[in-house]
């Protein structure tokens, strides 16, 4: 399989098909590996139209929410980006490309060192993993000038919004654990909060202190 046609096709089908506009989150759309970020068996699958699991009952997110939440996030290169919920390291590799330094939560061991591996591999050495509850957010290295949540949450969590900097935004799933929307939080200069609502989606559960209780 030709990796490098089938990443084209998703970045002309997926993202720029279905209205992503941002030329940088389509330029690391384009540069990031995503095959690298599953299973070799399920490597031929890595750009299809869908998630897929990355084990430990989580999953590696569609191609286009990737590229709708990053977007989102507006970034232009000098940002500080919190992440919460590494999985795969996808996310964060494209981030990576996007922002100055990214921050990124797993609470799952063996998916924080395999997503570590990888983005070694890939020479993206401005991330930094921690494996900790998200929900609590990384306070000692806030305030972040974004936030992307990466996992559906029953509400925003207020943890969150406080380590966000004035003019900083956060996107996250927000529902129950069926369905989510995708909201985007912003704070403004003067630290007024508002809300927007984009699309409906579906996430993994986020569990942790400030968000659903683990089964």
């Amino acid at each position: 399989m030709n990796f490098d046609i089938a990443r084209k096709r998703m970045v002309e089908n997926q993202v720029v098909g279905r209205g992503i506009r941002d030329r940088r989150v389509i330029e690391a759309m384009l540069k990031i590996p995503r095959h690298l970020f599953v299973e070799e068996a399920m490597a031929a699958q890595a750009y299809n139209d869908n998630p897929l699991p990355i084990g430990e009952r989580q999953t590696i997110s569609q191609p286009y929410m990737v590229a709708l939440m990053t977007e989102l996030l507006e970034l232009k290169g000098k940002e500080r980006v919190l992440e919460i919920g590494t999985g795969s390291g996808y996310q964060a590799a494209v981030l990576a490309v996007l922002a100055d330094r990214v921050y990124t939560m797993e609470r799952i061991r063996p998916l924080a060192m395999q997503a570590r591996k990888v983005l070694d591999s890939l020479g993206l050495l401005n991330v930094n993993i921690k494996i900790d509850d998200g929900t609590c957010g990384w306070e000692e290295e806030s305030p972040f000038d974004a936030i992307i949540v990466t996992a559906g949450a029953p509400e925003i969590p207020e943890t969150l919004v406080t380590q966000l900097a004035p003019g900083g935004c956060l996107v996250l799933p927000v529902g129950n654990q069926i369905s989510q929307t995708l909201v985007r939080v912003r704070k403004g200069i003067d630290g007024v909060v508002s809300v927007e609502q984009s699309i409906g989606c579906r996430f993994v559960k986020l569990i942790g202190k400030h968000g659903w209780e683990a089964e």
